[in-house]
């Protein structure tokens, strides 16, 4: 894993046991490109890195999360100023796996925190990240350092 994700990421694992960052024994990331369809390429990511690592149990779990952070990021933070797409960052999805933990980081250039609304389910919309409380260990956010802007929203999973 490159020294830049590795710093990128740093706020990941404050608040969490002590964690030796090279000691991920995998990664992986892949951009995703400014529009709703990158929720299904999100998910299929997901699903071809879970089952590298012989993770399959974990997929629906994940999926589920990944597909409510992706939608997230690219409803307030990618879409939300369509003349804007071209020139915004595009989000990114990274998945990290340490021997006893699994964390689904996903990298937008929005500096606004993420808001979990009311669980209402008369709502259309706004139980994403009440799904991502439910289905994950933790979750959290940390905006980006530096002349990158931006926000990193993540998810926890412990590993059987």
């Amino acid at each position: 894993m490159g020294t830049k994700v590795l710093t990128m990421l740093e706020p990941l694992w404050q608040g969490f046991p002590p964690v030796d960052p090279p000691a991920v024994s995998g990664s992986a990331a892949c951009t995703l490109a400014p529009r709703y369809e990158s929720v299904s390429s999100a998910r299929k990511f997901t699903r071809d890195t879970l089952q590298g690592w012989e993770l399959d149990d974990l997929f629906d779990s994940v999926a589920l999360v990944v597909s409510e952070l992706v939608t997230n990021a690219l409803r307030h933070a990618i879409l939300a100023a369509p003349e804007q797409t071209d020139a915004v960052a595009p989000a990114r999805l990274h998945l990290m796996r340490w021997s006893q933990r699994l964390i689904c980081a996903v990298r937008d250039p929005s500096d606004g925190s993420p808001v979990a609304g009311e669980a209402d389910s008369a709502a259309e919309s706004g139980r994403g990240l009440y799904l991502v409380e439910s289905f994950s260990d933790s979750w959290g956010w940390h905006p980006l350092a530096g002349v990158t802007h931006g926000k990193i929203v993540w998810a926890l999973f412990r590993l059987p």
